[in-house]
């Protein structure tokens, strides 16, 4: 399983959220760019970015930023927030991003989505389900739609996407670990590759989110608190000598 370190930007600060609550900040850095090296001498194998303010308004607001750690890094970057457009994945692509992350499109413009995978892959397309009591929220995770995760995921799946960011709001910045049962049903109804993020908060999380099947762990918080280490995510999915 692999291990993703998450960076979020907010009026060009690297923060973090509490349940997805934009008034529950806490800024962790000036610096982006500096905590992304941090995050990829430490071994993380992939870097995930998320534009808070691009996911609020439906506009990319931190380009400079993303772009100047996608250029730095040797280790892939995937971008969300904010995506709404062919034009702007196009420029996302065109920054340094490996893979994009859609979230509100996926419920909003589903032939958007269709449309972003015919243009550059499935590979390089991330439908996110974030779900708030098994709902699936939009905006930033400002508004919650009538959509269960299990549909949209049928839904991302016929249109072509591969790969699927979930989610559990409610988990999100808590540190009180992943939600274990909603994402062994995803990756096993869904039939796709499930990235897990939200929760993690130990090594015991880490490893007890392998058996759901899930393709990486997205952390957060707990590496900026220090709860846990990337040294000690990455030794807990380490096969057993």
């Amino acid at each position: 399983m692999e291990i993703i370190p998450a960076i979020d930007l907010r009026g060009g600060h690297c923060v973090r959220l509490y349940q997805g609550d934009y008034a529950q900040e806490t800024v962790f850095s000036d610096h982006p760019l500096a905590v992304a090296e941090r995050w990829q001498a430490e071994g993380g194998q992939r870097l995930h970015i998320v534009d808070l303010d691009g996911a609020h308004s439906g506009n990319p607001a931190n380009l400079a930023a993303i772009a100047a750690i996608a250029q730095r890094l040797t280790i892939p970057v995937q971008v969300g927030g904010g995506i709404r457009s062919v034009d702007t994945a196009a420029g996302l692509f065109d920054a340094g991003a490996a893979r994009i992350v859609v979230g509100t499109a996926a419920v909003a413009n589903p032939d958007l989505v269709a449309e972003l995978c015919r243009r550059f892959g499935s590979e390089r397309v991330v439908a996110a389900l974030d779900a708030r009591n098994g709902l699936v929220a939009i905006r930033g995770w400002t508004e919650t739609s009538e959509i269960t995760a299990t549909e949209l995921a049928s839904r991302m799946a016929d249109l072509g996407v591969a790969r699927l960011l979930y989610t559990d709001i409610s988990r999100d910045g808590t540190l009180e670990e992943p939600n274990y049962d909603a994402t062994a049903a995803l990756v096993r109804h869904s039939g796709l590759r499930v990235l897990s993020a939200g929760g993690v908060g130990a090594a015991a999380h880490v490893a007890k989110l392998v058996p759901t099947g899930a393709e990486a762990a997205i952390i957060g918080r707990a590496l900026y608190t220090g709860d846990l280490t990337l040294a000690e995510a990455l030794a807990a999915v380490a096969p057993s000598p």
